[in-house]
């Protein structure tokens, strides 16, 4: 059957050329973004996640794409919906529509519904549009009966499924009419989007967000959304077919990254008689996808496999049996596996199994950012795949304004590491029926081997569509709290909060906090005694009994930001009304000026602010700065990047706090300032960082504190791929959690004990009753201080579970008493800070209180002969 199917293609690659050693354009780095709901919502949700990823696109190219919609929006039965292939051409030259039909349409299919995409009236209204889209005729259709059985006589198709022959005639007519109609021509002038069954594609020259605007799809309702800013580094002119997604049949593929072998792939697909017309890697994508899927018909887990092969630790981690099948699959499909940086995310129809799928696959060096997200109530779930986690929340925060069934915040974020034996680094977001009750869908997320990962059923999800009402103890909970502020000790009013909200129900919470808002406005000494114990309710790990993390954080967090946005502007500046807070948002930030007589805090809203450039915080935090501000809090964050960047040099007297979803580069740079960041991080934390303090209670992204020269940090959670690579001089670092890999890569950090840099790994977690627990391995990768020179990582491992095999380029060292006494103040400050407890969490285990150097393993850069021989 896969024989007869790919001789079948054969003809159509009559005449044409061989491709480029070389694709057309270099992609570079590029923001990719998508969402699966067990409820059909609206394109507008995809809107702002686009937005948030601008800096990742550059306006010559955007995509989106939406599987599982609505067959009433689109004036079609169910039945057509679901049976019917939906055609999409973008029509470059808009005369070329009766030629495309007579063509490649009508003689062919039946059509059942055709009608032309409405637009806006002139795309020149549309902000940052700056060359006009495609017109894009909409086709219901199936082939032609008579048509169908010439194509399987002629092609000897009769041993396949009819359906999936008619699959494959769909599949080369699309690929005719792009050869007629754009990859041949010099004037190009049509092409199709998409061709699969319940499913669409536009495409632009400009950003993604733009063509919901431009074809109205703001009220259009899906299940799956997908979304691709391009950035491609090299070209100055650019049609929408270049842009993502790309199709096979029943899926559409976004890309971040460049293969290094796109010509190898192309051959491998050549030589099944697959050639891509748009010479990008992200077509080859698709296509090595629908060849695997459709014509191999591998089952998902071998699919990846072929596309992120297993190797080094992880395979030999493997069971027996998938050793064996996997070699069989590298044997065969590594040339075409694709080398370089990498992340797909996958919009799917799964007409065989009759779910639609969101996949994200990411390659084996882990070289391109990628963030998962699952949340979960009562009435819809939602698995959200980013380049950027503040996307994530930019997605979840657009759904929850309007509907208060979502959250903002996500129950589980996680990474993916590329090619792991555990997890595979994929994970696949499946929408399915539910058996006996018409329409209801369930969401369920699984990894490669089919794992399921899942949410506490348990716990409750806190309807914010509730009011709140006095609780009966109403009158000693305001004694209490009432007390307790008054004291101005925060940690006690934070204790008292952590210990009770395990039996208290969403209302007493609320209500609690409520009145917490209110002795807020009463006084300055209140109101810092309240953040502070609000933000450790915000930063810290603890049992919520029956209630859901996500809905307490959601309400703490409305808690503060209520108590920010009631702080006094800086307009009302009068020496005579002394307050210690002061506010400024966009709308005011003209009025930004040096403080007053006893103002010592700046208050930042910074949703308004855009993301980079010379309007954005950053810089605005600067400007007050040089005016005299030194404290700040910093909040609405919506992935606004290089917070506390440009400071200059000695800032040690400087303080940022920062809450909601910060972005990328912050804290690059700085020299002596503290930032506090109080939640998860973004990529390219602490960049070159010189000194100062950063601490993170969360996990943070990709390539922490790259090339950084000292400084002392802390992070509560994980780090992703590539922290500390590249750093020298005297960084000294604390990551609670574990790493996805190339921890520490070309580490060149001096000697530790003679004033040199290192990291402590400890390797636990917080399991969802707030318990310290430990990871399966305090390290997974197979690349521990790959090719170091200098400075020590200090990992708890009591359990001797890292292998010699993993430390490429470090070795293991005698931990002595010196080096306890060198990472001892810093595990210190680690206790204070996140509650993690030297005595009772680190150096316990399994009950019983061991010696430091029974826990920890020192591992040291290897000493090369020819940097130590003698003359």
């Amino acid at each position: 059957m896969i024989e007869k199917i790919l001789h079948s293609r054969k003809k159509l690659l009559k005449d044409l050329p061989l491709l480029p050693p070389i694709k057309g354009e270099e992609e570079g780095g590029c923001g990719v973004t998508g969402f699966a709901c067990n409820i059909q919502v609206s394109g507008r949700h995809i809107f702002e996640p686009s937005i948030q990823m601008h800096n990742r696109g550059n306006g010559k190219g955007g995509g989106i794409a939406a599987v599982g919609l609505s067959a009433g929006q689109l004036g079609v039965s169910q039945e057509i919906l679901e049976q019917d292939y939906l055609l999409q051409i973008a029509l470059l030259d808009a005369d070329a529509r009766q030629e495309v039909e007579n063509g490649c349409i009508l003689p062919f299919l039946d059509v059942h519904k055709a009608e032309k995409v409405q637009t806006v009236e002139d795309f020149r209204d549309i902000e940052g549009l700056e060359t006009k889209p495609p017109d894009v005729w909409r086709y219901f259709v199936r082939v032609k009966p008579d048509v169908l059985k010439d194509f399987i006589e002629k092609n000897h198709l009769q041993d396949i499924e009819t359906r999936k022959a008619e699959d494959e005639f769909i599949y080369q007519n699309t690929f005719r009419l792009n050869q007629k109609f754009y990859a041949s021509l010099g004037e190009k002038r049509a092409f199709v989007l998409s061709h699969g069954r319940n499913m669409l594609i536009f495409k632009i020259v400009g950003y993604a967000e733009n063509i919901v605007k431009y074809y109205q799809l703001e009220n259009l309702l899906a299940h799956v959304w997908i979304a691709h800013q391009r950035y491609p580094t090299r070209g100055r002119v650019w049609h929408p077919g270049g842009a993502h997604p790309f199709i096979g049949l029943n899926e559409a593929l976004v890309h971040n990254g460049d293969f290094a072998n796109y010509y190898a792939v192309t051959e491998y697909l050549r030589q099944r008689n697959i050639y891509p017309l748009f010479l990008t890697d992200t077509e080859a994508s698709a296509l090595l996808f629908d060849l695997l899927n459709r014509v191999y018909e591998y089952p998902l887990e071998y699919i990846i496999e072929a596309l992120a092969p297993t190797t080094e630790r992880d395979f030999d981690l493997l069971p027996p049996e998938k050793q064996q099948i996997y070699q069989l699959i590298q044997a065969t499909h590594l040339h075409s596996s694709p080398d370089g940086p990498w992340f797909f995310i996958i919009a799917r129809n799964n007409t065989s199994e009759q779910c639609f799928q969101l996949l994200g696959i990411t390659d084996t060096s882990m070289l391109r950012p990628q963030v998962f997200a699952l949340f979960e109530s009562e009435d819809v779930q939602i698995g959200l795949i980013c380049s950027e986690k503040q996307a994530i929340d930019a997605t979840l925060q657009s759904l929850a304004k309007e509907d208060k069934r979502f959250n903002p915040i996500a129950d589980k974020y996680w990474n993916a590491r590329g090619g792991s034996h555990t997890d595979g680094g994929a994970f696949i977001f499946n929408i399915e029926n539910v058996n006996g009750q018409d329409g209801v869908k369930k969401l369920t997320c699984k990894d490669k081997f089919d794992s399921v990962v899942s949410i506490d059923g348990k716990q409750k999800y806190c309807d914010m569509k509730i009011g709140i009402s006095a609780p009966k103890e109403e009158e000693s909970l305001k004694e209490q709290l009432s007390q307790l502020t008054a004291t101005g000790r925060a940690f006690e009013l934070f204790s008292y909060l952590r210990d009770n909200i395990v039996n208290w129900d969403y209302n007493t919470f609320r209500w609690s906090l409520n009145k917490l808002k209110i002795l807020a406005y009463e006084s300055d000494e209140y109101k810092g005694a309240i953040i502070e114990a609000l933000t450790l309710l915000n930063d810290r790990r603890y049992d919520t009994g029956d209630k859901k993390r996500s809905s307490v954080l959601r309400i703490i967090r409305q808690a503060l930001h209520d108590i920010f946005a009631a702080t006094p502007s800086l307009e009302f500046g009068m020496r005579d009304y002394e307050c210690h807070y002061r506010l400024i948002n966009w709308e005011t930030r003209k009025l930004l000026r040096a403080p007053n007589d006893g103002e010592e805090v700046l208050v930042i809203d910074a949703e308004g602010f855009p993301p980079e450039g010379e309007a954005c915080d950053a810089r605005l935090i600067c400007e007050a700065y040089n005016l005299g501000w030194k404290q700040f809090i910093v909040y609405g964050y919506k992935g606004q990047r290089f917070c506390g960047c440009g400071l200059g040099p000695d800032t040690k007297d400087v303080r940022i706090d920062v809450y909601d979803s910060s972005g990328d580069y912050l804290a690059s740079g700085i020299d002596g300032l503290e930032i506090y960041v109080h939640g998860n991080g973004q990529d390219q934390l602490g960049q070159i960082m010189k000194a100062g303090k950063l601490v993170v209670f969360g996990d943070v992204g990709q390539t922490f504190m790259y090339g950084a020269k000292g400084g002392e940090v802390y992070v509560m959670g994980n780090a992703a791929g590539r922290p500390l690579i590249n750093a020298v001089g005297k960084p000294r670092v604390v990551i609670n959690g574990t790493c996805l890999d190339y921890l520490a890569e070309s580490f060149m950090a001096g000697e530790p004990l003679d004033g040199g840099g290192f990291i402590v790994l400890n390797g636990i977690y917080f399991d969802d009753n707030g318990n310290i627990q430990e990871h399966d391995t305090p390290y997974p990768g197979s690349n521990l201080f790959s090719l170091a020179s200098g400075g020590a990582i200090y990992v708890r491992d009591p359990l001797f579970l890292l292998m010699e095999e993993q430390l490429n380029g470090g070795e293991f060292a005698p931990m002595t008493s010196e080096d306890w006494e060198l990472i001892l103040p810093y595990l210190k400050e680690n206790e204070r800070l996140f509650g993690i407890s030297i005595e009772d969490d680190l150096l316990t285990v399994d009950g019983i209180k061991q010696a430091p150097e029974d826990v920890y393993r020192k591992v040291r850069a290897i000493k090369l002969a020819v940097l130590t021989e003698e003359n």
